[in-house]
């Protein structure tokens, strides 16, 4: 893990743990099993505004194993920990790996569906294809 932590990755206060409870349900079911990598910028808008969201889903389903890669802009490319070796072009990305370290799901960027929400129902089905 990196020793910075991501400003963006403080739990927004008010994020509602009981209008996502389906979310933090699946959450809850994976925390002791999963570690989640999160590559962002507190520089870059798109990680201001989603990843306080995520941060309090996993803080609301005790999800602690949370790693911080801080991405930095050089010259128009992405930098930083683990950014070549996991193929970071877009922030936030968020990787969700079992004790092993297999890649479970990966959220890039931006989806219809807050960060939580959407790796939730890549979480179920993984979950109900095994």
């Amino acid at each position: 893990m990196s020793e910075h932590e991501l400003e963006t990755m403080e739990p927004n206060p008010a994020w509602d743990a009981e209008a996502h409870e389906d979310t933090v349900a699946t959450w809850k079911r994976v925390a002791d099993d999963v570690t989640v990598k999160v590559w962002g910028g507190d520089w870059c808008g798109d990680c201001r505004g989603q990843l306080p969201d995520f941060a309090a889903a996993l803080d609301a389903a005790g999800v602690e194993d949370v790693e911080h890669y801080p991405v930095e802009r050089v010259d128009g490319e992405k930098q930083g920990p683990g950014v070549e070796e996991y193929g970071i072009e877009l922030i936030p990305t968020v990787v969700v790996e079992d004790a092993d370290g297999n890649e479970l799901a990966r959220f890039v960027e931006e989806e219809d569906r807050p960060i939580a929400v959407w790796l939730a129902e890549r979480l179920d089905e993984l979950e109900a294809s095994a």
